[in-house]
């Protein structure tokens, strides 16, 4: 039997991650009934059902939870194999993949990228950019070699090691009265219009901020959902609003009457994982990694992991 097309297999794959013919159309962008034709086509190579689907849900089959498992593996392997043939072409020892989230504070990417390896002097780095869990997904996936993703969906399939931790920081008017504090508690945020990420951009930790809140019975009167910290000026401006931001973006925001204020609440602390498949045996991933460790090593925990608010 012929082995089937690397399309259909990332077909497979992305539907088993989502459960989701309109979900799973969205992230290979192309049209619903196009992910049922791929899945329809593989399963008639294969001889037998990858997923049981009907119109409410879709679930894998246990063919299926083995097949797509190995399938992760094979591309995985053909990527690698791409890499390597072009590494030879251009002549460098290894081209290295990484992604980062854009709320990655700034400081890690630049210590990372500053990295220099004796055993790989021609190491080439190419960096893209993703939300943490889309950043995990192209980790399993074999596109990326390293991520540097801030709370990432935990796999068994992934290796992490912590590399930053910060709290939130809520961003408000200079005339707010929260402006007077150090720091806010989250008490003080009871009763008052929030600006928060959207959830698609990291669903764990949007429900952890949610389902911290109903703990607390801290309700806010008004929910605003943003997808770049810069969409949080207006409904601080207008509607006196306090906006949920990482660090990178609170050195974005914290401009033209708008301050920022670390949150001090050890529940909401968050922390940031450089990370890469659990069976990449790369010597130059492993390489980086300790290199990168060592560096930050050199530089004082109070600069990495500051609770500050940024100047």
């Amino acid at each position: 039997m012929a082995l089937p097309e690397t399309r259909l297999l990332e077909t497979a794959i992305v539907l088993a991650e989502e459960l989701s013919f309109s979900r799973a159309a969205a992230r290979l962008h192309i049209e619903q009934a196009s992910v049922s034709r791929r899945i329809q086509e593989l399963e008639d190579e294969l001889g037998y059902l990858l997923f049981v689907r009907n119109h409410r849900f879709v679930t894998l089959t246990d063919a299926g939870r083995k097949f797509v498992e190995e399938a992760r593996l094979a591309l995985l392997h053909t990527g690698r194999a791409v890499a390597s043939g072009r590494s030879a072409h251009e002549d460098a020892e290894a081209v290295l993949n990484v992604g980062r989230s854009p709320n990655t504070d700034p400081f890690l990417l630049t210590t990372l990228l500053s990295v220099r390896l004796p055993l790989f002097p021609q190491l080439k780095t190419e960096v893209s950019q993703q939300f943490s869990c889309d950043l995990v997904r192209e980790v399993l996936a074999g596109e990326l070699d390293l991520a540097i993703a801030t709370e990432p969906p935990e796999s068994k399939h992934l290796t992490t090691v912590q590399v930053a931790e910060s709290p939130f920081y809520i961003a408000m008017s200079e005339e707010d009265e929260l402006a007077g504090e150090d720091s806010v508690t989250f008490d003080k945020l009871v009763g008052r219009p929030w600006v928060i990420f959207e959830r698609r951009l990291h669903p764990p930790l949007y429900d952890a901020v949610m389902r911290l809140a109903e703990q607390r019975r801290i309700a806010p009167s008004k929910l605003h959902r943003i997808v770049v910290p810069e969409d949080a000026y207006s409904s601080i401006a207008d509607d006196g609003a306090l906006a949920f931001v990482v660090k990178s973006g609170a050195l974005r925001v914290a401009r033209d009457g708008i301050t920022v204020r670390p949150l001090a609440e050890d529940a909401l602390m968050l922390k940031t994982y450089l990370a890469s498949r659990a069976d990449d045996s790369s010597k130059v991933v492993s390489e980086l990694v300790r290199a990168f460790m060592r560096k930050l090593a050199t530089f004082t925990r109070g600069t990495l992991f500051s609770g500050r608010a940024p100047a």
